[in-house]
């Protein structure tokens, strides 16, 4: 259990900040029930995603890279927003929260009601056919009937995720960039800030004048260098009792 003492240090911190942006890790979608692609018993033990997850896989052999997408998207769409999830929702509907860029690509911080997400690598809530463009949620893919075709023209279609072989949208980069240099507080949240270009978004901040919080259950390579410090903790529970500290203020 985190101390009050920590709760009410990161509820003081975000509420003399005028600018906040938070950068989101697998951490948060673990407590969603979503298991880590990269860690121990992930689907890249299970798939080489650079074989199963490269564009031209897609696009060549879909029926061989939706193997790997159907068990994804099954993982994805029986996942729920978390209390982290929430509490960030709720920070930007208190004036507080500017801005999310996450790595997930689960598309939970759009269904916990954030409206201003900058999904480095997309997300799996929707698929586009690869020919005409035609979007669909991904809820109404048929995943018994591998691989999907697009409903319009029965081209090829593919989860709105970044893939292996495909770029960053510079959008996303421009955008992140802007926001982690003009932030003045940047949480960092269930991260281990090991995946580029997005964990470098804490180092724009700090240079930038920014402070660094991290609210991790462990250590990362932020810890003592780049983070005022860290919250050892879930995303879920400290968020969720930060939050409740700053309505008790307000109240």
């Amino acid at each position: 259990m985190v101390p009050e003492s920590e709760i009410v240090r990161l509820a003081r911190d975000i509420q003399k900040a005028s600018r906040i942006v938070a950068l989101s890790g697998a951490g948060m979608s673990i407590e969603s029930g979503i298991a880590s692609f990269r860690g121990p018993g992930g689907l890249w033990e299970k798939y080489d995603p650079e074989e199963y997850g490269h564009i031209n896989t897609l696009r060549y052999e879909p029926a061989k890279a939706w193997i790997m997408l159907s068990d994804m998207q099954r993982e994805i769409l029986k996942a729920q927003p978390n209390k982290g999830h929430y509490a960030l929702a709720e920070l930007e509907r208190m004036g507080k929260l500017c801005a999310i860029i996450t790595q997930n690509v689960d598309g939970l911080h759009h269904v916990a009601g954030n409206r201003e997400v900058i999904e480095f690598h997309g997300h799996l809530q929707s698929v586009s056919c690869m020919d005409c463009g035609y979007r669909v949620p991904s809820a109404e893919v048929d995943l018994e009937k591998l691989p999907p075709r697009c409903a319009q023209c029965g081209g090829p279609v593919k989860p709105d995720a970044v893939f292996f072989g495909e770029a960053i949208p510079s959008e996303a980069l421009t955008r992140s960039h802007r926001e982690a240099s003009t932030c003045d507080l940047m949480l960092v949240i269930g991260t281990s800030a090991m995946v580029y270009p997005a964990a470098s978004m804490a180092d724009i901040a700090h240079d930038a004048g920014a402070q660094v919080v991290e609210i991790n259950p462990s250590p990362t390579p932020l810890t003592g260098r780049i983070s005022s410090y860290i919250v050892k903790g879930s995303s879920g529970d400290v968020l969720e009792r930060v939050v409740q500290q700053l309505k008790d203020w307000s109240a």
